[in-house]
């Protein structure tokens, strides 16, 4: 396949960017999106030019490094749903196609090169909050403690988030909710959560409003674009959590 990427070059956070056009020729359907990009980069490299800087790490959908709002969607949603970057094969593009490339775009989010954006506020929101202090012991004696079955799956689907951010790349107001839902969630429905659960979602509420995320759209863009699919009743479930612990 013959591709035009139409890709967002940025110096730097304090430089203005601009998208600029390639050609990605020779392109095989088997390859991986961060792969074509990996080849594209390889014959910058040999032009002499400036290869574009983009994250990626385990390439198995399981890191969320790999944040890219491809034709508008991060991930690509719109091409394959429940899938990071890094998952999306070629073979979902035809010959011909042109596919704009950029960064996510949100205040919290400031791009550090071309389609890299320093995404520390989530760790920040994690550190209020997202964690439990008591000793569990090892995995024997956790596995050990009685949990019904409904409330182990809806913990698992809630801890699924991978902390990509394209919930907040997708939402208008660019807000954080359904990863700091996941967060809480998910430690909310265990017993090992439950000591700090009051303090844990207004630390993680806070935070997330000090490092400028927007309010819920409740237009469930965050839910279409997820790659692990996490649905927006966690954010119902972290409201109800905050107006527990409120009163």
């Amino acid at each position: 396949m013959n591709l035009t990427l139409r890709v967002w070059r940025q110096k730097n956070a304090q430089e203005a960017g601009k998208l600029v056009s390639y050609v990605a020729s020779d392109v095989s359907p088997d390859m991986s999106f961060l792969e074509m990009l990996d080849v594209v980069n390889e014959h910058l490299i040999q032009k002499g030019e400036e290869p574009i800087a983009f994250d990626s790490d385990c390439r198995e959908g399981i890191c969320g490094m790999c944040s890219l709002v491809i034709n508008g969607v991060p991930h690509g949603a719109q091409v394959q749903k429940g899938t990071a970057t890094c998952q999306l094969h070629m073979r979902k593009f035809k010959d011909g196609d042109v596919i704009t490339i950029e960064p996510w775009r949100a205040r919290a989010f400031p791009v550090i090169k071309d389609l890299v954006c320093n995404r520390s506020a989530f760790d920040r929101i994690i550190q209020a909050g997202g964690f439990v202090s008591i000793n569990t012991g090892g995995a024997p004696d956790a596995n050990a403690i009685p949990i019904a079955k409904r409330d182990a799956d809806r913990a698992m689907d809630a801890a699924a988030c991978i902390g990509c951010g394209a919930c907040v790349a997708a939402c208008k107001n660019a807000s954080a909710m359904l990863f700091v839902a996941a967060k809480v969630s998910h430690l909310s429905q265990l017993p090992q959560g439950q000591v700090e659960a009051k303090d844990r979602v207004r630390q993680m509420v806070a935070r997330m409003d000090e490092e400028g995320f927007g309010s819920c759209s409740n237009q469930s863009e965050c839910q279409a674009v997820c790659p692990k699919e996490i649905p927006v009743d966690f954010i119902a479930q972290m409201n109800r959590e905050y107006l527990k612990s409120s009163v």
